[in-house]
């Protein structure tokens, strides 16, 4: 497989944290322009505004090492389509833990989550290192 296959979910995850930043953006509106936030429905989505910022530095944590193992792969030529594989589960993962995140507040389930994320950088940096010994 093509190593630049990977751009695709790179991208992805891209796209999705932009998301992130125009929702976290539309839920500061209200405070921003001066609108009352604690009654009615503004105060519904305002309360959503401090799970998203959270979730959208959570972005830039353990997805990092992703980059990075998605880059050197990249740069070794050919990809290995278990490679490919682990890259969509991790962004798929990535979308779920926001979801999670931003709409529950249970925190076992991000927890399963967030270990399928990790698990499969894991197992990314595993395979890279086992293909260069």
């Amino acid at each position: 497989m093509d190593s630049n296959a990977l751009l695709y979910p790179m991208i992805f995850h891209v796209c999705w944290m932009a998301l992130l930043y125009v929702l976290l953006t539309l839920l500061r509106a209200p405070a921003i322009w001066g609108f009352d936030t604690r009654s009615g429905a503004i105060a519904r989505w305002v309360e959503l505004e401090p799970r998203v910022s959270a979730n959208l530095s959570n972005q830039f944590e353990w997805p990092l090492l992703f980059y990075v193992c998605c880059v050197v792969l990249m740069q070794m030529g050919p990809l290995d389509g278990v490679q490919w594989l682990l890259a969509w589960i991790f962004i798929a993962g990535r979308v779920v833990h926001s979801l999670v995140q931003i709409l529950t507040s249970n925190i076992r389930l991000r927890g399963l989550v967030f270990t399928i994320n990790f698990l499969a950088v894991l197992l990314m940096w595993a395979r890279l290192y086992g293909s260069t010994l």
